[in-house]
């Protein structure tokens, strides 16, 4: 037999714990409040919204670079987690927003040619990150995870694209040719 103080003990730590898994589970936006009204206004313009993307994205790469040039800098390895986490939201919510226009039938040749240049830049930064000489074994467990899946998200992210765009010339080239009327034939 349980008293009323047992139960009311037993129900705020079973709250106390599922806020706690709730909180665990929740990411922090990686958008700013500007960023989020940029993306909102452009969202019905592929070649904007998908551009704004890169943008942010490579600022977030941008920032990385400047704090770990920073010397005062606290906190580095946690730091570098986090920036690399936002790059990857953000990377991600492009290839959801790529999916959505393909879905769409858009056409988006002209911003797969932006964001492909992008991705060769982006993994030139991880990579040197990767490949930095100056940072002790221990800093770099810190975050090697989150860049792994960076680099591999957009190596992927990459053969993709140019696929996608490939696909996109060859369709393009398809209607062309039939919006071209055949010679001789008259419309009356």
């Amino acid at each position: 037999m349980t008293t009323p103080w047992l139960r009311r003990c037993i129900c705020l730590g079973l709250l106390f714990l599922a806020a706690v898994a709730a909180s665990a589970q929740r990411h922090r936006d990686p958008f700013t409040q500007l960023e989020i009204d940029q993306i909102r206004d452009a969202s019905w313009e592929p070649q904007e919204r998908l551009s704004l993307y890169v943008k942010f994205a490579r600022a977030r790469l941008v920032g990385l670079e400047q704090m770990r040039i920073d010397p005062k800098a606290k906190d580095r390895p946690q730091q570098t987690h986090d920036k690399l986490e936002d790059f990857l939201l953000i990377y991600d919510e492009l290839n959801d927003n790529i999916d959505t226009y393909i879905g769409r039938k858009d056409d988006i040749r002209r911003p797969l040619k932006v964001i492909i240049d992008a991705d060769t830049e982006f993994q030139a930064k991880l990579r040197a990150l990767k490949d930095a000489a100056n940072v002790s074994p221990e800093e770099t467990k810190q975050y090697e995870f989150i860049l792994t899946n960076a680099l591999d998200t957009l190596d992927t992210s990459v053969e993709d694209q140019r696929k996608l765009l490939a696909e996109q010339v060859e369709a393009a080239k398809h209607r062309k040719k039939s919006d071209v009327k055949p010679s001789g034939s008259r419309s009356e």
